[in-house]
């Protein structure tokens, strides 16, 4: 179905094109796909080589017997890279969580208490975890999506998960319940987006290859949407970008009918309603996770051949980040406060792809990459994850193959 007929074009395309490998697919921080409700994806771990395969990994056909490795059209290795320093923190697995299937998207968000992942299948289901009890509780399924031409985002309002585009929702913990909201009427997929405290911004969403240059922002207290005033950007498809505190900053993307690049970038600041141009990216880069750390955005690479890029406001001044040791696509990344924590993904190139032995982590401060420990967990692309202030909580994901997905339905938290 449709997890499988993606996974076919990227065995087909390989990470040439990272914007389609993002673009259909959930982001931790916090992602999105363009989806048919009927059949599947989810949205970053290490640690294949020796380990079983789990009970919670499955395919649409058969799960592999434990012990198996995980082949198709080629045994997936474990790529390794000599760590810069000895890897600090502990991983511990998560219990159980109480579905048997994965989502066919997710998103999630950290809500101070529980990580709530609000998925859709054959129907929406919401479900929580909560690390202080380590236990997960199942919550009020969400609505069932009226379209398949956009994308699931999620943002944490500080007392609500807002779930915009394919489900367009609103969850209220305190009281369990779900309400519809308006639909944005654009697709949101790869969509850059940003929360503001009292509006969601979207600039950029796409399905199905093509382009956009549309940009919205939704006001929950109104429950309306409204059309963001034209951007100095051409139209084009996977953007990075990340709200700052002030403005909404939008970078590089791409055309794939054309294979063309973009190194241009602007800013929209909603308090005065205008998009000032940025001077251009030193390279190009498209649809890898974006984060703002308080002082610059990090722009994280999804390319095997392309470093990272830092924009910093203040200075309105771009710099090139170090290298990944393991480059890598299909990441999920969190902001600790001080360093950014990568996990999970594919490496190599089509039909080849495997997954890294273990996640990454990069200190600004240091401008330095060092390694994280090797997880519990089967390598995938694609996770759910989360930072709660004290760990990083993975969960979910899948490995593309050419008939049936591999997905799977565990995840564990990471403490540096």
């Amino acid at each position: 179905m449709f997890r499988s007929v993606l996974a076919r074009r990227w065995l087909r395309t390989g990470p040439q094109r990272p914007g389609e490998q993002h673009r259909h697919g959930a982001r931790g921080i916090t992602g999105a796909t363009c989806a048919a409700v009927a059949a599947g994806i989810a949205f970053t771990t290490a640690g294949l080589a020796g380990a079983a395969a789990p009970a919670t990994a499955t395919t649409r056909s058969l799960a592999p017997p434990a012990g198996a490795a995980i082949t198709s059209p080629a045994s997936y290795r474990v790529l390794s890279a000599a760590a810069t320093q000895t890897p600090a923190g502990t991983w511990k697995k998560l219990p159980a969580a109480p579905i048997t299937k994965a989502p066919v998207t997710m998103v999630s968000v950290w809500t101070g208490r529980e990580m709530i992942i609000h998925g859709i299948g054959s129907r929406g289901i919401t479900f929580a975890y909560r690390p202080a009890a380590r236990t997960w509780v199942r919550l009020a399924d969400g609505p069932q999506p009226a379209t398949v031409n956009s994308a699931d985002v999620a943002v944490w309002t500080g007392s609500r998960m807002l779930v915009v585009g394919l489900t367009s929702g609103s969850y209220d913990p305190a009281t369990n319940t779900w309400r519809k909201i308006a639909r944005p009427g654009v697709s949101l997929g790869a969509a850059v987006t940003g929360w503001t405290g009292r509006q969601f911004l979207a600039w950029g969403g796409t399905c199905c290859e093509d382009t956009s240059r549309d940009g919205m922002t939704y006001n929950p207290a109104t429950n309306t949407w409204r059309k963001l005033p034209a951007a100095p950007l051409q139209p084009r498809a996977s953007a990075s970008g990340a709200w700052t505190g002030k403005e909404l900053v939008v970078a590089g993307g791409g055309n794939f009918f054309s294979h063309k690049t973009f190194r241009d970038a602007a800013a929209y600041n909603p308090s005065t309603g205008t998009w000032r141009k940025l001077p251009p990216m030193p390279r190009a880069l498209t649809r890898g996770p974006a984060l703002w750390d308080g002082k610059e955005i990090l722009f994280l690479s999804s390319s095997s051949s392309a470093r990272g890029l830092a924009y910093n406001p203040a200075r309105n001044s771009w710099r090139l980040l170090p290298a990944m040791p393991l480059p890598r696509f299909g990441f999920a990344a969190v902001w600790t406060g001080h360093r950014v924590l990568v996990w999970g993904g594919l490496a190599g190139s089509n039909p080849t792809w495997a997954p890294p032995a273990h996640g990454e982590a990069y200190n600004p401060a240091a401008n330095q990459w060092t390694a994280l420990p090797a997880s519990p967990l089967h390598g995938r692309a694609f996770p759910s994850a989360v930072w709660t202030g004290h760990q990083m909580i993975v969960w979910g994901g899948h490995i593309p193959q050419a008939t049936t997905d591999i997905v799977f339905t565990d995840g564990a938290a990471y403490a540096p």
